[in-house]
């Protein structure tokens, strides 16, 4: 390894905001965090569920109706669309394109 330039590597006091505190070791002589794995719901086990809107309420009423069945619903059928024909003109290579244009100038010439 190459001498002065890696940082130094210290123990570290790290500090969340829930009051926890532990030791680690890291660059920085102390770490400020805002959730950790004390207060984190992840690994607490104790998630709360975010009702937005009454969702969780909507969803609670709807399977309550089924009583946990699972419901299948016939798809609707959409009734058949016309067909619809677009008409294209011929198309014509470089050289009849120029002819076309040609004979356009020589009969409204002769007119």
């Amino acid at each position: 390894m190459r001498p002065e330039i890696h940082p130094n590597y210290v123990l570290s006091t790290v500090k969340c905001a829930c009051g926890h505190t532990f030791q680690t070791r890291s660059t920085r002589p102390s770490i400020h965090l805002e959730i950790c794995s004390n207060c984190h719901p992840f690994f607490t086990g104790q998630q709360k569920l975010v009702d937005s809107a009454g969702r969780v309420e909507r969803f609670t009423k709807r399977f309550s109706k089924t009583h946990g069945q699972t419901v299948r619903v016939k798809a609707k059928v959409k009734p058949a669309s016309r067909k619809i024909t677009v008409k294209t003109a011929p198309v014509l290579s470089t050289g009849a394109k120029k002819a076309a244009k040609t004979e356009k100038k020589v009969s409204s010439k002769s007119k």
